[in-house]
């Protein structure tokens, strides 16, 4: 549900109210203040030392409670950060002219739709948001003794027409259109558009993988790709890669930075004390505006990204999420063309080339199959995995495809 604005000067929109922004900038406020006293308390412990401590195990307690402080300071400073960010969030708003607004008002009561407010909103990453406050009318309701429902993607039709411009509606808005006044709004079509492919195969001893894996679409353009593999293999692998595919996707949808959301789950993990708590995450995120991806990698196999016959091998050198209570973090930037293919592993695969001719052939497998469907090329590259291992599954292996497409491209 879209947060009220509260217009300011100079055509900008605050997010919120400034009410309801001086609140979060308090309470932000009030959470850096407490990190700080996390902070002050690490230092006490800091000046011990274990030869001078009477009790060994006292002092490892003491460490252990040190590591915990400084895990729940770092969440706080980020709820802190989040909140500021949402205070002060704003927009360039712009409503349309009296000629553009008849026009659109004309064209939606064609199809029995009531429009009462039209603006464009300019967000600060230069993505334009079109915002239309309308309901359906009345006498267009019933037809023949049954509802007509509208719904808004047909709307996002009629206006993309009208405006010369292909727009979509804003994730998580409702499908029809109601008899009362509704603010509906709609976004820029992104430039790339993607096509995924998967394959995999199960351990043979077991039932289920411990690979799990997400696809996550933000308002904002940006695809997330997460790819998570459990320690060991079955139930217990697989719920605990489960578990930190979930953590992660509702981190991200709260808003946490993806540095953040990693180091917050790796706290949980490290903090459960559970030595085979441990799994790897691969995130891939694409801005489907620009094509610009980025990278992260916490104990995952290598990434290749294919365009035409050339491979680009992605790989960082990093333990999986529960082992240390700090992860040393590696961001890889790449840029991303139409025809480009990005291909995301799970530790089964390389384990497989181990047993054959090794995972350094891989990269040239992979420049010269020339299939453009993600499945095929999915498919291929587990069947070349599977028979380097004579068709032994030692362990799950999962292989991620991702095609991306430019739009005017695929179109033409």
């Amino acid at each position: 549900m879209k947060k009220q604005a509260e217009v300011r000067d100079d055509n900008r929109i605050t997010i919120i109210p400034e009410y309801g922004r001086q609140r979060l900038l308090g309470y932000a406020e009030s959470f850096r203040d407490l990190a700080d006293l996390f902070e002050q308390d690490e230092e006490s412990v800091d000046d011990q030392e274990p030869g001078k401590t009477d009790d060994r195990l006292g002092y490892l307690w003491q460490r252990k409670f040190q590591e915990n402080q400084e895990l729940l300071a770092g969440h706080l400073k980020e709820m802190a950060h989040i909140m500021a960010e949402v205070a002060k969030e704003t927009c360039r708003y712009h409503p349309m002219g009296e000629r553009r607004y008849r026009q659109m008002s004309k064209l939606l009561k064609e199809s029995g739709i009531q429009l009462k407010n039209f603006f464009e909103l300019e967000h600060e990453d230069g993505h334009v948001e079109i915002s239309l406050t309308m309901k359906t009318a009345s006498d267009k309701m019933i037809r023949f003794g049954e509802r007509e429902h509208i719904s808004v993607e047909d709307v996002a039709d009629f206006i993309s027409a009208a405006m010369g411009s292909k727009l979509r509606v804003a994730k998580n808005a409702p499908m029809y259109l109601t008899p009362e006044w509704n603010t509906y709004y709609f976004l820029e079509e992104p430039a790339y558009h993607l096509l995924t492919g998967v394959a995999k195969a199960v351990k043979e001893t077991e039932k289920i993988s411990g690979d799990n894996y997400t696809f996550y679409e933000s308002d904002d353009g940006k695809m997330t790709i997460i790819l998570s593999d459990g320690m060991g293999s079955g139930d217990k692998a697989c719920s605990d890669s489960g578990r930190v595919i979930e953590m992660m996707e509702r981190l991200l949808e709260a808003g946490f930075r993806k540095e953040s959301a990693i180091q917050m789950i790796n706290g949980a993990l490290t903090a459960s004390g559970k030595e085979d708590n441990l799994s790897t995450l691969d995130i891939c995120e694409m801005n489907l505006y620009t094509g610009e991806c980025e990278f992260i990698k916490v104990g995952a196999a290598c990434t290749y990204i294919k365009r035409g016959r050339l491979v680009d091998r992605l790989s960082t050198q990093n333990f999986p999420l529960g082992v240390f209570g700090q992860i040393d973090m590696e961001v890889l930037y790449r840029t991303l063309q139409s025809g480009d293919y990005v291909i995301m592993l799970s530790d089964g695969i390389l384990d497989a080339l181990s047993q054959g001719i090794g995972e350094e052939v891989l990269p040239e497998i992979i420049g010269k199959m020339d299939y453009s469907n993600p499945n095929e090329i999915a498919n291929q590259i587990l069947a070349y995995c599977l028979k380097q291992s004579n068709g032994q599954i030692r362990d799950d292996m999962t292989v991620l495809v991702t095609g991306v497409w430019n739009q005017a491209d695929h179109c033409s």
